[in-house]
């Protein structure tokens, strides 16, 4: 196995052959979260996904979880597989992380489909998951008991953007048991807090104004991160960029609305 590779819980399907895609989850997701979206590429596509830094199963150092460091991990990532140009889907965070990558390093980049997440800075984001994380009282001492949890007091308590019952599933499946048996985080709480102090610190128009390769932004119509002035925004600064907002979605566009958000990925890349 590549040595850059051994760090990253990942998962490489379709065809060696194929094209090849890459896809960063979110703060706070795993591999897994594509899913549904590689199931309806990976007949004809090399799809790429693994758990980011301080997330899932991957390796957890103690810092570097600025948007430059996930970006150069996935340029050592590229280089051990040798693949010289991919398609690049990032969501939120990985979006962030994947737009400073589409900067620094073009040359590997084919196309860009950013997900829901926008160049503003927001440092006021980190109380808000210092807040979140701060509720959930880890380690559970089994399942069953993290599950009555994120049913009930998580529900009662959470002050949340999003549908608090979808965050709260999204939360108990970063759930994992540990090897004393006990029930906690998948990834690294302090990894998380830093990666919103570190990307979300300034904002990033610069990136954005310096973007050169063929980009699609998707935004949930009702997304409370990518609000619609942002989006609009967006689109001004970069007239060669195509924009889609998918109905019926907030945030996790790709979670929401899998199918919409595969037909607007498969025609961006001129699939059938």
């Amino acid at each position: 196995m590549p040595s850059a590779l051994r760090d990253f819980h990942h998962q490489l399907s379709g065809p060696e052959n194929g094209p090849r895609w890459v896809f960063l989850h979110g703060l706070m997701g795993f591999r897994n979260n594509w899913g549904k979206i590689i199931a309806g590429l990976d007949r004809t596509e090399r799809c790429l996904a693994y758990d980011q830094r301080g997330h899932g199963r991957s390796m957890k150092p103690d810092s570097g979880y600025a948007p430059e460091d996930y970006a150069n991990d996935l340029h050592d990532i590229l280089n051990e597989l040798r693949w010289d140009k991919v398609t690049l889907v990032g969501h939120s965070m990985g979006g962030r992380n994947a737009l400073n990558f589409c900067v620094r390093f073009p040359e590997r980049v084919e196309r860009f489909v950013l997900e829901d997440i926008g160049p503003e800075g927001r440092p006021g984001n980190l109380e808000y998951y210092q807040e979140l994380l701060g509720l959930v009282p880890t380690p559970f001492p089994n399942r069953a008991a993290a599950r009555a949890f994120f049913s009930g007091e998580f529900l009662e308590r959470a002050r949340t953007r999003d549908n608090p019952k979808m965050l709260a599933e999204y939360f108990y499946a970063n759930m994992e048991e540990k090897p004393d048996n006990t029930v906690s985080w998948r990834f690294s709480p302090q990894a998380v807090l830093e990666s919103v102090r570190e990307g979300q610190d300034r904002d990033r128009w610069d990136e954005w104004k310096a973007l050169r390769v063929p980009t699609l932004l998707i935004r949930g119509e009702k997304s409370r991160e990518l609000s619609a002035e942002t989006y609009e925004k967006m689109l001004s600064l970069q007239p060669m960029i195509h924009g889609v907002v998918i109905p019926q979605a907030g945030h996790w566009v790709h979670a929401d609305q899998p199918e919409a958000f595969l037909h607007a990925l498969r025609g961006f890349a001129g699939l059938s």
